[in-house]
């Protein structure tokens, strides 16, 4: 199977790593100043990007596996349903 959201994964572990490029760069521009820059701010709400990027991909993770497995359940129901129909098992309720 597929998975329905393909690029997903991808797509925030490339996020996030541009975010771990730009905190690392801040801190490194930080230290090489010579006239005192307080980066730390900058360097703080990236990481807290970061981890609400890391937060939003577990949550989409999750809800892509809950998805797989109902998937999975309704097509396990529906061929159960087809096989009865076919044996001419089918009682209406």
């Amino acid at each position: 199977m597929f998975p329905l959201f393909p690029s997903h994964r991808e797509s925030q572990v490339e996020l996030r790593e541009h975010i771990d490029s730009l905190a690392t760069e801040l801190c490194r521009i930080n230290e090489d100043q010579k006239v005192a820059l307080d980066l730390d701010p900058y360097v703080k709400k990236l990481l807290n990007a970061r981890r609400r990027v890391v937060l939003v991909n577990n949550i989409l993770q999750n809800a892509q596996e809950r998805l797989r497995r109902l998937n999975h359940s309704v097509a396990k129901e529906t061929v159960r349903r087809r096989a009865m129909l076919e044996a001419g098992g089918y009682q209406g309720k």
